[in-house]
């Protein structure tokens, strides 16, 4: 009880904080003043636009990866269930330019967990199911939306062995949340497991994978190879795709590069900081002047001919991997851990990362397909980069292996979409 109302104390002063926030561009700042008016936002929209003939289910995703695996379940929706209302919420200010592309009815930001902003959410929206995406819930809200009668989910779940959600202090606070579900839907049976710890009722979880396997292996499908970029620069050069990099990462792949441009002179970089900043992107320029590397921004005339192609804008690498005959995914030098290897082996690229990718569930499963190597140190990514763009044989087999794995793993959306039906029928 206590530690009930500790949360429901800082909640409300996190919510006044949207009020006071002084002006800035920092995440923690955005995230703030994005919430101003939310009741009115939801409000305004129940009043107007909520047909209250349509049952309407909710889908939270907190971010972007989250929204990725929650995008085809929605898209399933939609085409299965036109006479269904979908409502998306995110809570990071990174998803909301994501969320306009979603076909849905309504989308905005999560209010923040007071008793007051979600009795405000649910009121407007009326959701017959509300669906959590990956992992995350909102004890308020789950324990609001109960009392309404609305039918409680999640998809895409998944726990990894080290999470924090597996102290003490997390599962005091989230067990009835957890408890509280009414159909889970697990990527595999560890997780499934690792869930009935934090609370989820085991006749309420099935194994239904993993959203993401869908979303990129249909991104793969659908990418336009001749539209404006990459028909300007998919000129058939051996070509190595570097996305979400951090300085840690670069120290060792910059480097790799370099040698592995030595043995194969043709071999070209298409590099995607994580971090844009000019000071990021001015560091990048800087190493490729020092080394003699032609280098031009993505966006740039000359960029079609460079060694060195810089991504100085979001949203482009999903597609740019259609060009690598090898990628690297950034994160496994860095704290903050490795980004998606799953996007690059979609379109049967053989992937390179670095050591800490412990808690990447996918990476552990293209190193056992043989379709990715992890390096443990710059000697060792060199060897392993100049053995693939030495081997178009050895190169071609690590690819295929990768995608085929992308592929085996499809299915889990028409699972999950099963899965909020079944919620909406009782």
């Amino acid at each position: 009880m206590l530690l009930r109302v500790l949360y429901a104390t800082v909640a409300k002063l996190v919510s006044l904080g949207a009020f006071v926030v002084p002006a800035g561009e920092g995440k923690a700042r955005l995230a703030l003043r994005a919430r101003r008016g939310i009741r009115q936002r939801y409000a305004g929209w129940g009043a107007a636009q909520r047909d209250p003939r349509r049952a309407l289910v909710w889908m939270h995703a907190p971010s972007v990866g989250e929204g990725l695996q929650a995008r085809p379940v929605l898209r399933l929706l939609r085409e299965a269930r036109p006479d269904l209302q979908l409502a998306y919420t995110f809570f990071s200010p990174s998803a909301e330019e994501f969320s306009r592309a979603l076909d849905v009815d309504f989308r905005d930001y999560l209010p923040f967990d007071t008793g007051g902003d979600m009795e405000a959410a649910l009121g407007a929206l009326r959701p017959a199911a509300l669906v959590f995406s990956k992992l995350d819930v909102w004890p308020e809200l789950v324990r609001r939306a109960a009392r309404r009668g609305v039918k409680l989910g999640m998809v895409s779940a998944t726990l990894a062995e080290g999470s924090g959600r597996r102290g003490a202090l997390a599962a005091s606070l989230l067990r009835d949340a957890y408890a509280a579900l009414d159909a889970v839907g697990a990527v595999s049976a560890e997780d499934a497991d690792r869930l009935v710890e934090l609370g989820v009722r085991r006749e309420a979880i099935e194994v239904t994978g993993d959203t993401r396997f869908d979303q990129v292996a249909q991104r793969a499908e659908q990418v336009d190879r001749g539209g404006p970029l990459l028909g300007r620069l998919d000129d058939g050069r051996l070509t190595l795709v570097a996305g979400s990099t951090w300085p840690s990462d670069e120290a060792r792949l910059l480097p790799a590069f370099e040698r592995a441009h030595m043995a194969v002179p043709n071999l070209r970089l298409v590099i995607a900081p994580h971090e844009m900043t000019a000071a990021h992107l001015e560091a990048i320029e800087r190493w490729a002047a020092s080394a003699k590397l032609s280098l031009a921004r993505v966006d740039a005339p000359e960029a079609a001919d460079a060694a060195v192609i810089l991504v100085d804008r979001f949203g482009l690498l999903g597609d740019l991997y259609a060009l690598a005959a090898v990628a690297f995914v950034g994160g496994g030098f860095h704290d903050a851990g490795l980004h998606s290897v799953l996007e690059p082996a979609a379109f049967g690229a053989p992937v390179l990362f670095g050591p800490k990718h412990a808690r990447s569930r996918d990476a552990a499963l293209l190193l056992a397909a043989k379709g990715a190597r992890a390096a443990a140190d710059s000697g060792e990514l060199t060897a392993a980069l100049e053995a693939w763009v030495t081997s178009a044989d050895a190169r071609t087999e690590a690819g295929q292996r990768a995608r085929a794995l992308v592929q085996d793993g499809r299915g889990a959306a028409e699972r999950s979409a099963r899965l909020i039906e079944r919620l909406l029928s009782g």
